[in-house]
Order: structure tokens, then sequence, then C-alpha cells
């Protein structure tokens, strides 16, 4: 292939991270190049000044064709620093989304305020950014929640070498589209991370459809919520304390957990366990499958996508069903606290399902609602380690530590006033 040839790729790939069309089949094929490409930008804006320096030697003959190439190049390297900008900027929106969802003091309920150093970019690990071995994280796996084999079956991740004791635990829910995925694909840097800082984390599988249509998928979240609840503190979790997190449809799986604890329907054969959560921080999620905020791209995604393969049923037949599944429409103001993260290139899942339920969230709940969204970011940022992912990451660490330090503060405080109340 020509050097022109594979500038003009990399120029059109870099123009579909600035510039992704809109449109759900234009949005699909959209997707994966510019997930990738976006996210893997500093590695292609060094293959670009490679290919473009070794054009340079004396063996190479110069034409139009090749000063047309060099001109692609440098577009594209222009294009490419920018995206490398937008996501080391990250950093900063994400502790603005802090500042704002739950003031400005919240560092100080952290054990300890970031150092710079622990804030910057980690540019040895995005050398080799699927490499997802870290010695630090001990993983047990294939541990059965439920009795439906491979598809009930869930990881725990924990420090290597640690004893832990009523450690805070996160629950992981992989997304792809209620359909498939795997507990191993997604979440991994998060967890890893957090595992590394005293978590216990739980990474399920869950039933899919169309083999098993919905809501098999939430009934399935809420078996391993209870399960947690039975079985954590043998390693060393506290069952009395979850967060809940997933990106795409396990953002989906993840908000509707959270919005409808203990609801019966859904708790076939276990009604009596507490399935409640204490927070929720879904990614690019889906909230709205009945079409009921009026987008277009929602209501497509109804009719020509979750209809005939996740609920197996139509709109027409049974809206009841899409919209006891849509986690924007059972906000009641009992929710946990949320932290909500989406991106505003997002092909697959419209941003303005993410705004929508965060203004009504903000609107009705009682508890703290905190929104990043992030300018450039596509569906799946955060699937392996990239800048993005990593600033993103280090954010919801400082959440979910601002978070576990006020539950545990709250605890505290109600015991004290326990103990001083007359009989």
């Amino acid at each position: 292939m020509s050097y022109l040839r594979r500038q003009a790729i990399v120029a059109a790939l870099t123009a579909n991270v600035l510039r992704p069309p809109s449109g759900p089949r234009a949005g699909l094929y959209a997707f994966f190049p510019g997930w990738v490409f976006g996210e893997l930008a500093p590695q292609m804006l060094a293959l670009t000044a490679v290919d473009s320096a070794l054009q340079l030697r004396p063996s190479k003959r110069s034409g139009a064709r090749t000063r047309l190439g060099f001109a692609l190049a440098a577009a594209s390297a222009a294009g490419l620093a920018h995206v490398i900008r937008q996501s080391q900027q990250v950093k900063d929106q994400l502790e603005d989304a802090l500042v704002e969802g739950l003031g400005v003091d919240y560092v100080e309920q952290l054990d300890a305020v970031p150092t710079p150093a622990e804030l910057a970019t980690p540019w040895r690990k995005l050398v080799n950014p699927f490499n997802f071995k870290d010695q630090a994280v001990q993983v047990e796996k294939n541990i059965a929640y439920a009795e439906f084999g491979r598809r009930s079956m869930l990881d725990i991740y924990r420090p290597a070498g640690e004893q832990l004791t009523d450690a805070p635990v996160l629950l992981q829910v992989h997304g792809g589209a209620w359909i498939l995925g795997k507990k191993d694909e997604q979440g991994i840097p998060l967890m890893q991370h957090m595992a590394q800082r005293g978590w216990v984390c739980v990474a399920i599988n869950y039933r899919l459809a169309p083999r098993d249509p919905f809501p098999a998928h939430v009934i399935d979240v809420k078996r391993a919520i209870a399960w947690i609840k039975d079985n954590i503190a043998e390693y060393g979790g506290n069952p009395d304390y979850i967060v809940i997190t997933g990106g795409s449809a396990g953002g989906h799986l993840a908000s509707l957990a959270a919005v409808t604890p203990n609801v019966e329907e859904w708790q076939p054969g276990f009604e009596e366990a507490d399935t409640s959560v204490q927070a929720a921080v879904p990614h690019y999620g889906v909230y709205d499958l009945a079409g009921s905020t009026g987008l277009r791209s929602a209501k497509g995604m109804r009719d020509g996508f979750l209809a005939p393969k996740v609920f197996q049923k139509t709109w027409e037949e049974d809206p009841e069903a899409f919209e006891a599944a849509s986690p924007i429409l059972r906000i009641d103001g009992d929710e946990p606290d949320f932290f909500v993260i989406h991106g505003d290139s997002d092909t697959l899942v419209d941003v303005g399902q993410a705004r929508t339920f965060v203004e009504k969230l903000r609107n009705v709940s009682k508890n703290s609602v905190v929104y990043a969204e992030l300018p450039g970011a596509q569906h799946a940022f955060d699937v392996f380690p990239s800048i993005r992912s990593a600033h993103v990451v280090r954010g919801i660490e400082r959440y979910l530590g601002w978070h576990w330090n006020t539950w545990r503060a709250g605890l505290d405080v109600d015991h004290k006033v326990d103990e001083v109340t007359p009989e």
C-alpha cells in the first residue's frame, strides 16, 4: 500500500473521530473505528510521524503524490493532537463535575487529597494498552451465583496478598447490547484500580437475549446482588455496601437495578432478598427503552432492535414492558446516589438520554447526582487503558472514596445517636 493511500486512510479515520456521522446506520458503522482510533490517538500519531519520516529517506522518490501524503499526514497529526488534548482535559472535566455535584469540600472526605503525580497521565501504562495483567490484583474466577451455567458465573477481584475485612464492594455489569459480552471483557481497568486500593470488585455474567429475553438480564443482576449480600463477607467485602457500575447495556442494567430495589416480579424465588445498592456509576448507559424522551434515536432503538432482539415483542403489544425497563421512568425520589458518565460523540447511544435522565434525577431524587459529559468521547471509551479512561478511572476513584467515607461517617453518626437516645 502506498504512502498516500495509508495517509488517506488515517485522515479518514481521524475525521471520523472528530466529526462522527449521525443516524442509526452511519453511527453504527462509525462506532468501532472511532472508538479504537480515538482512544489510541497517541499511538496513531506516533505511527503517522514514523511513516512520514521514512518518506524523507533519499531512497524514496518525491513527487506530487508524496507531497499530498505529507499534507494528509499533517492534517491527521493536527486532528490527533486535538484528540489527545481533549482526552487530557477529562481530568479537569471530571473534577468540575464532582465539585458541581458534591460541593467544593468533597475532597475533605477523601483519605488524602490526590497529588499532581497521582493525577498525571500514566504514559508508561499506555505503551501496551491491551496488557491487562496486574500482579497487584488477584482474581478468583467462575464462581456460581445462580443455576444457569456459564451465564451465571462471577469473578472476584481483590488486592493480592491482603486480608480484607468489611471492604467496600463494586459490582461490574458488562455491556454488549443485551445479546453478547462476558464478565472479563469490560470494566477491567476500573476493577483493577479499585482492587489495588482495597475494594472487592465483582464482575458478573448474566443471561442474554435472544435465548433469554428481557427481563432475564435484570433478574440475574438482582440475583448477583443478593448473592453478594449473602456471601461477600467470605471474601473480605462488606455486604451492606455495594456500588454498581457498568457500560452501555451494563449501564442500563446497573441503573435499572439501582432504581428498582426489591421489586418482587424481578426477584422470582428470592422475593425477600434485599437487592438495594448504595450508589450507581453507569457509563454511556441506555435510560429510555420506551422512547418516552421523544428522541428519534431512542424510538429507533426501541422498534428496530430492542423489540425484535431483546424483548421479542413490539411496543404496541406491550408498552408497559418497555416502560418498566426504562430507568428514566422508574425514578421516584428514593434512588441511591448516582454518578452518570457519557461521551458527547457517542454514536450508539444518544447523549440526550443521559442528559434527560440526569435532569430528572436532579429534579426528583433526594440524593446526590453527579454528571460528567466528556467532549469527543465515543461509546465504550473505558474498555482498555487510554488517556481518557485513565482519568475517568481516577475520577471514579475520587467519587467512590468520597461516597464510602461519607457512608461510613453516616453510620457512625447514627450509632452515636442511638447510644444517647433514652429508652
